[in-house]
């Protein structure tokens, strides 16, 4: 088991940058690859980046690339989505969620609880 716990959210203006964080515990860390997903309002959950294990390949939804990295700190047990450029489509809960090599294409196995993340025109 794993347990992942968000932080970082909050309000920004369009244009502005937050740093969103994730704490892993209960298992080997370094072992599950790292996903960032968001649900708006209304909206059905979207992906928006994934890192490997090792932190030497990742990607993101389209809508995010060039804005946004993930990055990860195995010693700390820590994934990070950092944001740039936010716009107000950006709002949105966001998750991370981690995912074994065994565990099915596009599956992850746990997820946060989330953190709000507003932009505001």
């Amino acid at each position: 088991q794993v347990q992942l716990v968000e932080s970082g959210g909050g309000s920004v203006q369009a244009g502005g940058s937050l740093r969103l964080s994730c704490a892993a515990s209960g298992r080997t860390f370094s072992r599950y690859a790292m996903g960032w997903f968001r649900q708006a309002p209304g909206k059905e959950r979207e992906f928006v980046a994934v890192i490997a294990w090792s932190g030497g390949s990742a990607d993101y939804a389209d809508s995010v690339k060039g804005r946004f990295t993930i990055s990860r700190d195995n010693a700390k047990s820590m994934v990070y989505l950092q944001m740039n450029s936010l716009k107000p489509e950006d709002t949105a809960v966001y998750y991370c969620a981690a995912r074994t090599s065994q565990t099915p294409p596009g599956e992850y196995d746990y997820w946060g609880q989330g953190t709000q993340v507003t932009v505001s025109s």
